[in-house]
């Protein structure tokens, strides 16, 4: 499939020859893509939730009252669940949320939402993305223009270094460089920008032999 190319002023800079194995798979699956966030988004938990097992309760383990005779329940230490200020029955431990997920399964699905991006029109194609100095407000404004409001940005190999610094504290604009690539801030963004670079070295590791 064919995309205009367009700079970073808005003016058009020619076209480029997209891969049909990367950006033109008419089939979503969006099984494949939910199977991916989910995995992405379990990684990133923290997994440090914790509450108190009774071997670490501060209260007092000495026996409540006599084992017979009062008509109540037999109990041997206030740390139990059951009792105000006890501990917490089979409660939350420190532990890592993340799974395995196959290498060929998360390339696919990188597959999948690139073509969706392609597919919804929401796919841009830049020349090169660098600017002289770094200046949010000039940054905010070229986007507006462009209407770049929720954006992900892939840069190429690297980020320009006044281009990242102009453009991080822009509301709900993400810069990453291809290395950074990845399903779930795809599908949350609006917008899909791409540097010819990126768009070579996306194609390059996701062909059909590594992504089949």
């Amino acid at each position: 499939m064919k995309l205009s190319v367009i700079k970073l002023d808005g003016k058009a800079a020619g076209d480029v020859e997209l891969s049909d194995a990367v950006f033109g798979i008419a089939d979503i699956r969006a099984d494949l893509l939910a199977r991916t966030v989910n995995w992405q988004l379990a990684k990133r938990r923290a997994g440090t939730h914790k509450v108190q097992t009774r071997n670490e309760n501060s209260r007092t383990g000495k026996k409540m009252y006599k084992q017979k005779g009062t008509g109540g329940a037999r109990h041997g230490s206030r740390r139990a669940p059951q009792f105000v200020g006890g501990s917490r029955a089979f409660g939350p431990v420190v532990r890592d949320h993340g799974y395995d997920l196959p290498k060929k399964v998360r390339a696919l699905a990188l597959r999948h939402a690139l073509s969706s991006k392609a597919k919804a029109g929401e796919l841009v194609v830049v020349d090169a993305l660098t600017v002289k100095e770094a200046k949010t407000a000039a940054l905010r404004e070229t986007f507006g223009k462009l209407g770049w409001t929720k954006a992900l940005i892939i840069a190429g190999p690297e980020v320009d270094a006044n281009f990242g610094l102009a453009a991080r504290n822009i509301p709900h604009i993400d810069v990453l460089p291809n290395a950074g690539l990845n399903v779930y801030d795809i599908l949350r963004a609006d917008k899909l920008v791409l540097t010819k670079a990126a768009v070579e070295a996306i194609e390059a590791r996701f062909s059909d032999k590594e992504a089949a």
